[in-house]
């Protein structure tokens, strides 16, 4: 084998060996991203859970905005992500505890009673003005002692909580809206934040305050980051104040 030979055949060895490293560190990582992100949402490979839907706010029993339909899809890639599947059900139909599976459950109380129930249960500190008549507290959010007031077109809140009652039961993940382009605000917040949220909260609960800004302009694209509220949300009204 004379030296042209030789260092072809060296080269073609050192590109096959460096090729390979590449592929299995790319794997090693693709791998480890997925079990972190199938551990934060509890949706391990062949699992299923819940896609709890609320209605329009003002429509028909059954319908729902479409802002809603697209928080649906914008978790439904997360869970695709993850190998699992998702069942879809009505809000006045998930008639069960929590904990066996993950679940997705989409909108304020006055359009989600499940939601309702989750504050209640799960979340005593966090205060929403459900009432019909105008003014400028309708749809109010308020924890921790302070209020936060709905400006249509303009301003949005929302609560984006991960709720789990003890280790190894499956979380509850909260999107209680003021409207439903902060509802899908919330969800797109989720989609693109989970590996930030999952470094600093691990497999705790956790509840953040976002606001929608400018929403007749941009619709669901421009959110920040309100408060932390995780320990006032935890804590009933009455005792926070």
């Amino acid at each position: 084998m004379n030296d042209d030979v030789r260092n072809i055949v060296l080269g073609v060895v050192a590109t096959a060996v460096s090729g390979g490293f590449g592929w299995f560190t790319r794997t090693y990582l693709w791998r480890r991203d997925l079990r972190r992100k199938q551990a934060f949402f509890g949706l391990p490979t062949g699992s299923d859970c819940l896609f709890v839907v609320n209605r329009q706010v003002g429509g028909k029993d059954s319908s729902l905005h479409r802002n809603d339909a697209f928080a649906l899809l914008e978790i439904s890639g997360l869970i695709r992500d993850c190998g699992a599947t998702v069942q879809i059900v009505p809000h006045d139909a998930a008639r069960q505890g929590f904990g066996e599976r993950t679940e997705f459950c989409v909108g304020g109380p006055a359009s989600n009673s499940r939601t309702t129930a989750h504050l209640a249960s799960l979340l005593p500190g966090v205060q929403v003005d459900v009432s019909t008549d105008p003014g400028p507290e309708r749809g109010s959010i308020s924890v921790g002692g302070e209020r936060y007031l709905w400006e249509k077109g303009m301003v949005e809140h929302v609560v984006l909580a991960r709720l789990v009652t003890e280790r190894g039961t499956r979380p509850v993940f909260l999107l209680s809206g003021q409207t439903a382009n902060s509802n899908q605000a919330a969800a797109r917040y989720l989609a693109k934040h989970h590996r930030e949220l999952a470094r600093r909260h691990g497999r705790d609960s956790f509840c953040l305050l976002l606001k929608v800004i400018n929403s007749d302009a941009y619709g669901p694209d421009v959110t920040e980051l309100v408060a932390d509220v995780t320990r006032q949300a935890r804590t009933p009204a009455v005792a926070a104040a």
